[in-house]
């Protein structure tokens, strides 16, 4: 990727809306373009924190393992989007793997020189912090929305999410492309693959979507909506 590509796609990132010019181009000196192969790990959980990824272009989902070899997906990640969320603000090692779902072009920024810009010019730290912490509360409220339901409404509140968030609306449908698989939707919402295929096969049996390999067909939002409005 060119430089002055790398800078107008940073310059969309909401972490770094609030930076002038100046602190913007010193962001961008530090910033390294990185392509990862599809199905190619990023970082796995536990490693040392290297750099904060953006993605540029492509999909990326972060999973934890637990002891049994079994996934936990804690989110799908898109064009525009940054991982891990705990960002450049502590020293803690990954806190899950990032694998690319896709071919995906990333921009890095190096912790550490990172961290050595900010101390050269606080004003950058004080207002990426003033972001991060939007973003710590935006999650928090998504964790008690779906802690609180049973497994019907943690699905249907999980389509609305990737509807909203990687929906494409084209002739009163919403289509999303994601090639996730019934055990990925299962991890991502932490229940089980049959649970996933009874559901998702209720839901196409009502002509509410229509799920295959590579995409999620959402035929009526409204009434997606509405079941989730259903106690």
């Amino acid at each position: 990727m060119s430089k002055d590509k790398a800078s107008a796609f940073l310059h969309q990132v909401p972490l770094f809306h609030d930076l002038n010019p100046q602190e913007m181009a010193r962001v961008e000196e530090i910033t390294i373009s990185r392509s990862i192969s599809r199905r190619s790990v990023v970082f796995t959980e536990g490693s040392e924190k290297e750099a904060v990824y953006f993605i540029r272009n492509g999909l990326v989902k972060t999973f934890k393992t637990d002891e049994n070899g079994h996934e936990q997906i804690v989110s799908f990640l898109k064009t525009g989007d940054m991982f891990p969320h705990t960002g450049f603000f502590n020293q803690n090692p990954y806190p899950a793997t990032a694998e690319a779902i896709v071919d995906t072009q990333l921009l890095a920024i190096p912790v550490k020189m990172f961290e050595r810009l900010m101390m050269n010019t606080p004003s950058i730290a004080i207002k990426m912090m003033r972001v991060m912490g939007d973003k710590i509360r935006e999650l928090q409220e998504k964790l008690q929305v779906l802690s609180g339901q049973d497994v019907k409404h943690r699905v249907l509140s999980f389509l609305l999410q990737l509807a909203e968030h990687h929906g494409d609306m084209k002739d009163n449908k919403i289509t999303i492309n994601l090639p996730m698989t019934h055990q990925e939707i299962a991890n991502s919402i932490g229940t089980t693959r049959e649970t996933i295929n009874r559901l998702l096969n209720q839901f196409n049996k009502d002509e509410l979507l229509e799920v295959d390999r590579s995409r999620i067909v959402i035929i009526d939002l409204e009434a997606l909506k509405q079941q989730k409005e259903i106690k």
